[in-house]
């Protein structure tokens, strides 16, 4: 059964150019210098267990900056060893987070420190709206908890206290169960009851600090900064108004059609970020600048998201490629644990990009086909290049 009709396939698409976002860039090139400079101003007991806590996230230099916060810990005399942090990802499971972390390079051999992956949690207590408190009973068996984390924006809600640190103890150490319980009071409050937590966490744990990371508009490091746990939660919302205005975004009012090459945990935890492309089922405002993008077609799943494919939801079309990749388990465990199950719905499936494209193009509602507003972009963490059509590249010259 054709799905096009022979004048859609015949129709001439627009000429693509290649094209350059410029943003305000600040950037870390010596990382083990900067992470060690971090740390100056914490202690680490010598012979202290210390659990480094590392998350899902596809965070720049993330296996560097570990290693070097391992490096300093055990310089200090602390027997560091890397936990993982990542809620629901993964599966929920430790072979699937063993995998992931590999994935980023974080593995006994290349950190020289172990690497432990377990789902046992304990509970530590309860919200003002009566959810449980889970946490990794591994890491709270340690002289020191140490979580290392990018600071950005979240894309599910709005907060002073979004993705970083706090939602890294909450979440990421609540394990596949306490990702699950704190997702069950929605995203109205999502903020507060992250900041209840982390108070609770932070009373009840050995936390000593935290590494923050804060990242340009260009995917690279822009902060390193140890936060001791005094000011752990203070500090946070400082550096994510930092993150903010770090964001890049896609400088354009409106798009017919966006082309996404990828999306995956690693770029986002819904797989691509709302903030950029102004398309998300729970978020309900966009600080940042978005344009309006009628359709969007997706092209493939990326190789560190193992599968996941959360956040496919939102896309038109979708191609054969993506939908042979799909991890079914990981994708329904995270959306299901979530509650974003829209992200998680399967658009039409193309056969290849072309069709993809074309598809979405036929769909369009009004749309001038001579004058066809197309961006590609290979996904929302690297917007530096991108691609867009003639009548697009008129606007920006």
């Amino acid at each position: 059964m054709p799905i096009l009709l022979p004048e859609d396939m015949r129709f001439p698409l627009p000429k693509m150019h290649r094209v350059k976002q410029v943003f305000p860039c600040v950037r870390i090139d010596d990382i083990p210098a900067a992470v060690s400079a971090g740390m100056d101003a914490v202690r680490v007991k010598p012979g202290a267990s210390v659990a480094v806590a590392v998350g899902s996230r596809g965070i720049k230099n993330i296996s560097v900056i570990v290693k070097s916060v391992t490096e300093r810990i055990q310089a200090a005399g602390g027997e560091p060893f890397i936990i993982t942090a990542m809620g629901s990802h993964g599966g929920g499971t430790e072979q699937g987070q063993r995998e992931l972390l590999a994935g980023y390079g974080i593995t006994a051999e290349a950190m020289g420190v172990p690497v432990v992956t377990s789902m046992d949690v304990v509970k530590l207590g309860k919200t003002s709206r009566g959810m449980d408190i889970w946490f990794d009973k591994t890491a709270l068996a340690a002289d020191l908890i140490v979580p290392v984390n990018r600071i950005k924006l979240h894309t599910d809600f709005t907060a002073d206290i979004q993705s970083g640190l706090c939602k890294m103890l909450v979440i990421g150490l609540g394990n596949h169960i306490g990702c699950t319980v704190m997702h069950e009071g929605g995203f109205d409050s999502f903020g507060d009851t992250l900041e209840e937590a982390a108070n609770i966490i932070l009373k009840k744990t050995p936390v000593g600090f935290g590494i923050a990371v804060v990242e340009n508009a260009y995917d690279e490091t822009a902060i390193i900064e140890a936060i001791p746990r005094e000011r752990f939660i203070e500090r946070e919302k400082e550096l994510l108004k930092i993150a903010r205005d770090n964001m890049p975004t896609l400088n354009f009012s409106g798009i017919d059609v966006l082309v996404v090459d990828e999306i995956g945990k690693n770029i986002s935890g819904a797989g691509f970020d709302p903030n950029i492309l102004g398309k998300s089922y729970t978020l309900k405002e966009f600080v940042l600048p978005v344009p309006k993008i009628s359709r969007m077609v997706l092209n493939n799943i990326s190789e560190q998201s193992r599968g996941n494919a959360l956040g496919m939801g939102a896309f038109d079309v979708i191609t054969q490629k993506v939908f042979d990749k799909l991890d079914f388990e990981s994708t329904y465990a995270n959306a299901i644990a979530s509650k974003t199950t829209d992200d998680a719905k399967i658009p039409i499936i193309a056969p290849d990009e072309e069709q993809a494209l074309r598809i979405a193009i036929k769909i369009l509602s009004g749309a001038d086909r001579e004058n066809l507003k197309i961006v590609k972009i290979k996904n929302t963490l690297e917007l530096e290049d991108i691609e867009v059509s003639e009548a697009l590249r008129r606007a920006v010259d």
